[in-house]
């Protein structure tokens, strides 16, 4: 019988704290999370913080944590999802059961994708997402590639002009990430550290981060896509920032720059903002339940209350100097394509951009 089952009785669905009354995204490193009653329990050296698992909606694990077979059990019967993230959270290596209660996210994803003309569509969005000034109606993907690839070169050459860095084009090599000039090695860099928060977003949010619009064949197309969006006005000028620094280790410094730029919570806001809606029409969105609709409006803070989210509320921690001209950048942006033929604005389809590299923490996608 129940009655004679050890533990813990796990909490009632109606029991539950609305996903809007939840603590958004909470990052822990150096620690132990485990479980009393309840509660998910934090311990560093400084002491024991407990935590409602029913308010919780992200719990992201960082360098140093460990965390015990009660604390998930938990966590899963909460409703909350546990993800396994970098320093920082700027890279993602796995995550536990999504935070979704539904799969609508997921089901209206897979039928944009099945459709060319509805996939065409969801690709003139995000295209216009980044070009807000630019036409997009009738434009066939080709086309949109294209029209993309030029600005992105354009982009490559105003940050060359502004910082004063040389600028001969992107250039990698995925299996030797060394072999390639600063700048090129810091955009590589940075976008891997922007594909593990995007990551981290996409698996939260229920949606399946192979199913592209735009990249194909990949297990992280559509991390790729949403990625797109951000690279021009974060990735691409930290990177020439960097460089024009005279750095020592532009790797290491871009990824620790993004990392800086994410911690306010504002760009998780407006992740999960444009995932959904991409994948929702304004009527969809409109009618899902209030619990549903933000993940990141507020944070628990316990007796005192709730607090509004896209905010930090830990304490500053310093950086190497040299780095705080790389903050602030805004959230829009495109992303590189190459060229088929610099001739003809014709661009290739991409089906597998980026390969991660299987390399120390410090080196990235080569992209």
């Amino acid at each position: 019988m129940m009655s004679n089952v050890p533990g813990v009785r796990p909490p009632s669905l109606p029991s539950l704290v609305r996903m809007q009354d939840r603590m958004t995204f909470l990052y822990v490193e150096h620690c132990v999370v485990n479980r009393v009653d309840n509660a998910v329990t934090i311990t560093d050296s400084r002491g024991t913080v407990h935590v409602p698992a029913a308010a919780l909606s992200v719990l992201m694990l960082g360098p140093g944590s460990n965390i015990t077979y009660a604390a998930i059990c938990l966590l899963a019967e909460s409703r909350s999802t546990c993800i396994w993230v970098g320093e920082r959270g700027v890279r993602y290596y796995c995550h536990g059961a999504s935070l979704a209660q539904s799969s609508r996210l997921l089901e209206a994803q897979a039928k944009l994708v099945s459709s060319e003309r509805t996939r065409v569509k969801v690709a003139r969005r995000m295209y216009a997402m980044r070009f807000p000034n630019e036409p997009t109606d009738g434009l066939t993907m080709q086309q949109l590639l294209g029209k993309e690839g030029t600005r992105v070169r354009r982009a490559y050459e105003h940050e060359s002009e502004r910082t004063g860095v040389p600028w001969s084009g992107r250039s990698y090599k995925v299996m030797d990430f060394d072999d390639a000039d600063d700048v090129n090695r810091a955009l590589s860099a940075a976008n891997t550290a922007l594909y593990g928060v995007v990551h981290a977003v996409i698996v939260a949010l229920g949606c399946a981060p192979g199913l592209g619009f735009i990249h194909a064949r990949n297990e992280r197309s559509f991390v790729y896509d949403i990625a797109d969006l951000y690279k021009v006005d974060i990735t691409v000028p930290l990177a020439f920032d960097l460089v024009s620094q005279q750095v020592e280790d532009v790797a290491s410094a871009a990824r620790r720059a993004v990392r800086d730029r994410m911690k306010d919570g504002k760009f998780l806001q407006r992740c999960v903002r444009d995932v959904r809606s991409l994948l929702l029409t304004d009527d969809e969105l409109a009618a899902e339940p209030l619990d549903a609709q933000d993940i990141t409006a507020q944070l628990w803070a316990g007796a005192s209350g709730y607090r509004d989210g896209g905010r930090n509320y830990a304490p500053e921690r310093s950086i190497e100097e040299g780095l705080d001209k790389t903050r602030g950048y805004t959230d829009t942006d495109i992303s590189a394509r190459i060229p088929v033929n610099d001739t003809d604005d014709s661009y290739a389809w991409y089906e597998n951009p980026d390969d991660m590299m299987s390399a120390p923490d410090d080196c990235c996608e080569g992209r």
